[in-house]
């Protein structure tokens, strides 16, 4: 295999381009380093494959890059470039949003229409795009009505995909991840907070009552989902990844108490405009064509991302 990987600074695309790397694939890597966090730490997320001979790093947004360069000889792309957060995606930042998301994936998907050679092209969608009025657990074929304007973006980016597909031949194949989690996981995501506000003993602060639930989905897990949808995913369609469980916040800060070995301080704040109250994966079209079935279950999974995070704190 001859990857190319866009978002490949990020927690999950550094990690995918890590485990492409130990199959034997030869990976190009393309991220721009978005200032949504830090660049420090996606440097450290990278430090290991740029070690690896058979990967190749680019610094540029996807629009500045020659694509038709980059994707000559690639027999798969996996596109994971995304503004992503759902509470920052309102007003004037929703600009932001159109281009990463909307703008970058149709230039992508142009440049690749061009390469003959082109196996699959798999693009990181999410469960944002659902909304709140999907009946549980959310299959791939009910109507998405995403509640922000990240989900938005991210609807637009996975249509796009879709279009050129239907229209060109493309072999695109969306994966709607259900809350990734694990080691590298973003400063702003929930684990990662609720585990140093731990482990430092800092307060938790907690959107509304704590009984909302998602379906959390370890990162080795959403790897092997991508590994598997660039060499079984059926072109034209969206698969569903999740953990396997429904989970409240509640729920997690009690298996974190028992992980840390402390009582987390909880505080609670205002329920954020455009996060979606329960999600819930219905995997089995992934299991059907991929193979797909998760094999971490949450509280392992969040002890891995404990002991990441005592390490670099």
């Amino acid at each position: 295999m001859k990857a190319f990987v866009t978002g490949a600074a990020g927690f999950i695309g550094s990690t995918l381009a890590e485990r492409l790397l130990a199959d034997g694939a030869e990976v190009v890597g393309i991220d721009c380093f978005t200032d949504y966090y830090p660049r420090p730490i996606k440097e450290r997320n990278i430090s290991i494959a740029l070690k690896h001979p058979q990967y190749r790093f680019v610094e540029s947004r996807i629009q500045d890059a020659d694509l038709p360069a980059l994707l000559n000889d690639r027999t798969h792309v996996f596109h994971l470039a995304a503004q992503a957060g759902v509470r920052k995606s309102w007003g004037r930042d929703f600009a932001i949003y159109t281009v990463n998301n909307i703008e970058a994936t149709q230039a992508l998907l142009e440049a690749a229409c061009g390469m003959p050679g082109l196996d699959r092209f798999v693009y990181s969608s999410s469960s944002s795009v659902y909304g709140d009025l999907v009946a549980m657990p959310m299959r791939e074929d009910a109507l998405p009505q995403p509640v922000s304007p990240y989900g938005v973006s991210k609807l637009a980016a996975e249509q796009l995909c879709y279009l050129y597909f239907a229209n060109f031949g493309l072999p695109t194949v969306s994966l709607r991840y259900f809350t990734v989690y694990g080691p590298r996981q973003r400063p702003d995501m929930g684990f990662h907070k609720f585990l140093r506000a731990t482990i430092l003993g800092e307060p938790i602060a907690v959107y509304g009552d704590g009984d909302q639930t998602r379906d959390f989905t370890f990162v080795s897990d959403a790897v092997s989902a991508n590994v598997a949808a660039a060499l079984r995913g059926v072109p034209g369609r969206v698969y569903n990844i999740g953990g396997g469980s429904r989970v409240s916040v509640n729920d997690v800060l009690a298996m974190i108490a028992r992980i840390a070995g402390r009582q987390p301080t909880i505080t609670v704040d205002p329920v954020q405009k455009g996060d979606m109250r329960h999600t819930y994966a219905d995997t089995s079209l992934a299991h059907a064509d991929l193979g797909y079935a998760p094999t971490v279950g949450l509280e392992e999974g969040l002890a891995a991302e404990h002991l990441w995070l005592t390490g670099i704190l």
